[in-house]
């Protein structure tokens, strides 16, 4: 499909040549999230049923690292200077960057297609199996996620950052589309009556308004409507 939607222009955009402290701080709460839902089936286990003693040691266990990585900037912008500042530049893309962004394409991939194969089953089958797809299918994806990642087959992961200016766009459009699916299903989850949420009319409600969520998302995102999503051109420099 050609992109017709709108784009950003050199002459709009100024260099950055430093991160401030309130932005490299910023971002750790983002790596903090992404890394700390890692174990599926631990996650699942938080929203079902709980904050638990493992959910604790993990959480602090992902703190520890985050801040650690941060301090030393190996994550993406916790760098005390922007690694890219030209978009389309043919630089190497450095392994902290491969490794952040291939598991933050596992949080956005994994949980969105779990919680979508589990209505569609319950939709069709009256039955719910959440907690077998996070125990048995979570892992398997995000397998096949890290292999995709260890190949350079996903945005923003290659050996070279010369398409970042558009590879961003997908994925902070994914970013955009799951995180508002994800969050709209989850109120659905707790805010409808529980005879209703697991009635087959609740499964039907739940499936068409996140399907419906994520498609609105995911064109605005695809038309650039949505922040980061708009392609940048060759030359282009980087800015907030």
């Amino acid at each position: 499909m050609r992109y017709t939607g709108k784009i950003d222009r050199a002459e709009d955009r100024k260099i950055r040549q430093s991160n401030t402290t309130i932005y490299r701080c910023c971002h750790l709460p983002i790596w903090i999230w992404v890394y700390f839902l890692t174990p599926g089936p631990l996650t699942f286990s938080l929203f079902a049923h709980g904050f638990s003693r493992w959910n604790l040691t993990w959480l602090l266990t992902v703190l520890c690292g985050v801040f650690i990585a941060g301090y030393f900037e190996q994550l993406p912008g916790c760098e005390t200077r922007p690694y890219i500042l030209r978009f389309n530049e043919d630089r190497p893309n450095p392994l902290y960057r491969k490794v952040c962004y291939t598991f933050a394409w596992n949080a956005a991939i994994n949980f969105a297609l779990l919680n979508l194969i589990g209505l569609i089953y319950a939709v069709f089958t009256g039955r719910w199996i959440m907690s077998q797809l996070y125990h048995f299918a979570y892992f398997p994806i995000l397998a096949i996620v890290l292999v995709l990642g260890l190949f350079g087959k996903l945005p923003r992961v290659g050996r070279s950052t010369k398409n970042e200016g558009v590879e961003r766009r997908y994925f902070y459009g994914t970013v955009w589309s799951v995180t508002i699916a994800q969050t709209v299903l989850l109120i659905l989850w707790k805010a409808l009556p529980y005879d209703f949420a697991h009635s087959f009319a609740g499964s039907v409600t739940k499936l068409v308004i996140y399907i419906a969520v994520l498609s609105a998302m995911g064109l605005a995102a695809w038309d650039g409507k949505l922040p980061r999503t708009r392609p940048i051109l060759p030359g282009e420099v980087i800015r907030d």
